[in-house]
């Protein structure tokens, strides 16, 4: 399985406008090459060079198997798509971009696409953590791909 964006090259800076510093937008996503029994996916993003630990700043949930994309900007508007997303680390819905601590060095961004066995969660409550998405979802999960972009302030 393999994950890629339009927005910036595996291993190369997140651009400014999907930061803290910039628009807050979550990057346009694709996806190709999911197992054949894929029922849904999870998108996973967090940070684990935080200075207290990983940070996670996404996650979006219950999308379709036959969704291979998210466009622009999705973890505000979900957009056509429709998905359930988490409370970040940043104490709300959706994506919250990049915002690494001043002169805190590069931090490095995992973008992270898990196909999973289910078309949808059993998650406790009506707002779930990321946390609690990612570990729920590792029980179902069939394959992953992973993107990673760096950033720094």
């Amino acid at each position: 399985m393999r994950l890629s964006s339009t927005a910036f090259a595996d291993g190369a800076t997140i651009p400014r406008r999907f930061t803290c510093d910039g628009e807050d937008l979550s990057p346009a996503l694709q996806w190709s090459d999911a197992p054949a029994p894929t029922k849904s996916f999870v998108l996973l993003c967090d940070d684990p060079d935080a200075p207290a630990g990983t940070w996670r700043h996404w996650a979006a949930y219950d999308i379709p198997a036959d969704v291979t994309s998210l466009a622009e900007d999705a973890g505000r508007s979900g957009g056509r798509v429709a998905f359930k997303q988490a409370i970040n680390d940043f104490n709300r819905p959706g994506y919250g971009g990049p915002c690494p601590p001043r002169r805190h060095g590069i931090h490095h961004y995992h973008f992270r696409l898990l196909a999973l066995s289910h078309s949808e969660l059993a998650l406790p409550g009506k707002d779930p953590s990321c946390q609690e998405v990612e570990r729920q979802a590792r029980q179902h999960m069939l394959a992953e791909a992973t993107l990673v972009g760096v950033y720094q302030r």
